[in-house]
Order: structure tokens, then sequence, then C-alpha cells
């Protein structure tokens, strides 16, 4: 499985406005939950339900709100740039601009961790991440992922 066979184009967001973090959260999920064909503000209280737990803000600028919903039959991602960054409570306390929505069953323990390391993996690399942040479509997005996109 890849990444790019869990997001449309629709949840891939260049130019996210919101400024906090929950703004963030409902726009991020607004086109994930209407591609998994769940109520959106069930979405969104689960991942600021998982936020609650602890940030999700991992740092360098990366956020990656997750959560698990017994609605969804598979998992769903979402990406967002914010061009100005936003107060994620990011552990390392700085801006957060380049996030990943991960959305999975409630009984997918294993594929959700395997898709969040995989996530990651490709966001520790510095250069990965200045390629997203210049994506300005969805097309171009899907190309850099693509590119760097590994089944797993």
């Amino acid at each position: 499985m890849k990444i790019l066979d869990n997001i449309t184009p629709e949840c891939m967001l260049c130019d996210l406005q919101a400024r906090d973090k929950k703004g963030i959260i409902e726009e991020l999920a607004a086109p994930v939950a209407q591609a998994a064909g769940v109520k959106v503000e069930d979405m969104v209280r689960v991942l600021l339900d998982r936020e609650r737990l602890g940030s999700t803000g991992v740092g360098n600028g990366i956020g990656i709100p997750h959560g698990k919903m017994r609605e969804l039959s598979k998992l769903h991602l979402g990406f967002g740039i914010s061009r100005q960054g936003v107060d994620f409570e990011s552990i390392d306390g700085k801006p957060t601009n380049i996030f990943f929505l991960l959305a999975v069953p409630t009984d997918s323990a294993g594929l959700h961790l395997t898709m969040l390391a995989q996530i990651s993996r490709l966001l520790r690399n510095e250069e990965f991440r200045k390629r997203l942040m210049g994506c300005d479509s969805p097309q171009e997005v899907a190309q850099a992922i693509g590119e760097v996109d590994q089944e797993f």
C-alpha cells in the first residue's frame, strides 16, 4: 500500500487558511470526511480527542493529526500546507506548516502505525519538506509524494 493509494486530489489542500489548531483540523477533515462518507463533525471530534492526549505536532514544521473511527472501512489520508504556519502545540514549539491527516478504522492498529511510520520517515527529509512547501497544486503534491512513495 502506498500513500497515494489512500488520498485523492480533493484531499490535498495547498493553501490552508485556518490560523489555529482546531481550524486546521476542521479544514483538513472536511474533504477527507466527505471522501470517507462520514460526518465531518464526527471526524473532527475524533481528531481533537486524540490531540488532547498529546499534540501530533512532531516538530520541524510537521503535524500528523490522526484518529480511529469505527465508521471507516479503510484508511483515508488528507494533506495540507499552511503557508503562514500555525501554533499546533508542536514539540519544538515552532509553527507547523505541513500536515498529513490520517483516519483509520478502529480495528486497524497495525495499518495505522505502519502508515504513520511511512509518513514520518518521508517527512524527516528536509529536502522533501521543502519540495512539499513549494507545491501549489494537488498534482504537484502527488508528483512529489509519488517519487518517494514506497510500497509497504
